[in-house]
């Protein structure tokens, strides 16, 4: 056996290669959403693995009868739902090469290009952005590519957290408090209790809509003055730039002053909305991010960078290294010694890492940043005119403002024949309340999502149910925008034409 034999890897990357791109040229063929049952998998495959090898032929005819009922076609162009994690050909490569070259490198010596690329992908980055010179190498700060967002607010919140306790004593940890909003994404959350954070100390302060769904500065002072006055210590505070429900704006600068004032420690987290703010024109929505200790945006959402890339700047890396750096004699090397070297494994939860700085290198190169900004451009091109389609329609309605790629939209209470202020007559005599309008706009995603033409998803904001058609999909061209509308209207209108009776039951 020989598992790394350079012809079969030839002959099977071919193989592969080929497969996928021949998955691609036929991805609108499969329904969007995968249609099978909990447990289908377990009916097709045997229960134990083979006891001889198997060719690669048969492997991949297995993923294509097998897995591929399984999949939701994430690449799709027509997923709308969620947030897209987007990929493109040069991505792709990039993770072959990753995972062809497989280093760890969780020193500088273990594989220094891997570590000295990471620095310089951050870094152009960080210029294609417009961060303040306190985030970049030139200002003493620093970038790094974690594996997500809920690893990068879990490392700054632990950095927070022992800066504050090194002052104070171990034992303040039960004091100390942390402060989103209800908008603020659910890995906030997460970090907060694996940190070690009171559960009661966790603020997810309201939000509403005269403030667009944004956190409000004077909210967030007053949680602040309260909790001081009850004995306990304002920590830490996650702003966001395009929020998980409906791509809200925090207003960074206000926040980030009141924040200040007491010493706290501010992550903005941009894990969606941070990619278009390559574009000179959505730069604004980060206008303030100077006056914060990190930041951070997901390249595998919209930078057609595959999962996993979150990019993390500080001011300070050296808070990270302070926190999450060990010195076993094991790992002891005299470019570490002479303190001229990152070491990224002190900046990460884990020890070994892997080399993804090279994708987002390939991405850097093979479209460049001009092609990048068109990029996004486009898709929030085709959300405005998903959105006017949205408008142009009495029975429908925009929800919220549409800051990015993100349409949030419902069949309007007033859509509904006969329906007006909470509880009516429609035509066909039944009676309507307000919070039905909520299920009729559930059953109509349902409706949608079951079909398998197309995939959306959902959330509810102040109260009111909405669906969400989030433009991310590499593939994606206006065609597939309006077919979605169509389908969205055709469907809309089969329920709208039933009595409310069957409504319940659609």
């Amino acid at each position: 056996m020989n598992p790394l034999d350079p012809g079969e890897f030839r002959r099977q990357g071919h193989m592969v290669v080929d497969f996928l791109a021949k998955y691609y040229e036929n991805i609108e063929k499969y329904p969007v959403l995968s249609q099978v049952e909990p447990g289908y998998l377990s009916k097709r495959l045997p229960s134990s693995a083979p006891q001889d090898e198997e060719p690669m032929e048969a492997i991949l005819d297995d993923v294509h009868q097998h897995i591929f009922p399984g999949l939701t076609h994430w690449q799709s162009p027509n997923f709308f739902a969620y947030y897209q994690t987007n990929t493109s050909t040069a991505a792709i490569l990039g993770e072959m090469l990753c995972a062809g070259f497989n280093v760890a490198g969780f020193k500088w010596v273990s594989s220094p290009a891997a570590t000295e690329l990471e620095s310089l992908v951050m870094d152009w980055l960080g210029k294609m952005l417009d961060l303040p010179r306190p985030f970049l190498p030139f200002g003493n700060g620093g970038g790094v590519i974690e594996g997500n967002t809920s690893e990068a607010i879990i490392c700054t919140l632990t950095a927070a957290r022992d800066r504050v306790l090194r002052k104070l004593g171990h034992n303040s940890i039960a004091k100390l408090v942390v402060y989103g909003s209800d908008q603020t994404n659910c890995s906030f959350q997460k970090a907060a209790r694996v940190v070690g954070i009171d559960p009661r100390n966790f603020r997810a302060l309201k939000t509403t809509r005269s403030t667009l769904f944004g956190l409000s500065p004077d909210s967030l002072e007053k949680a602040i003055h309260l909790d001081i006055n009850a004995g306990l210590i304002p920590l830490y505070l996650c702003a966001t730039v395009g929020t998980t429900s409906c791509a809200a704006v925090d207003p960074l600068e206000p926040l980030c002053k009141v924040a200040s004032k007491f010493s706290m420690w501010i992550h903005v987290d941009a894990a969606y909305a941070g990619a278009s703010c390559i574009c000179p024109e959505y730069r604004k929505f980060i206008n303030g991010v100077e006056f914060a200790d990190s930041f951070s945006f997901n390249a595998h959402k919209w930078f057609l960078t595959p999962l996993d890339c979150c990019c993390l700047w500080l001011k300070d890396p050296n808070a990270l290294v302070k926190s999450l750096s060990t010195d076993p004699e094991y790992l002891k090397n005299e470019a570490t010694e002479s303190k001229q070297v990152i070491d990224y494994a002190d900046w990460q939860l884990s020890l070994s890492r892997r080399f993804r700085a090279l994708k987002l290198w390939l991405v850097l190169r093979s479209h460049g940043v001009q092609n990048l900004r068109s990029h996004i451009r486009n898709h929030c091109r085709l959300a405005k005119l998903f959105e006017e389609l949205v408008e142009e329609d009495p029975q429908f309605e925009v929800v919220f403002p549409r800051n990015f790629a993100l349409v949030c939209f419902r069949i309007r209470p007033s859509g509904v024949a006969g329906m007006s202020n909470g509880h009516v007559e429609n035509e066909h005599g039944e009676a309507w309340k307000l919070n039905e309008v909520n299920r009729l706009n559930a059953q109509l995603l349902h409706a949608i999502n079951a079909s398998g033409r197309f995939f959306m998803s959902h959330t509810t904001v102040g109260g009111v149910y909405v669906l969400r058609f989030a433009v991310g999909a590499t593939l994606v061209t206006e065609k597939h925008v309006i077919m979605a509308w169509k389908v969205v209207q055709e469907h809309a209108n089969s329920l709208l034409s039933m009595p409310a009776s069957e409504q319940h039951s659609a």
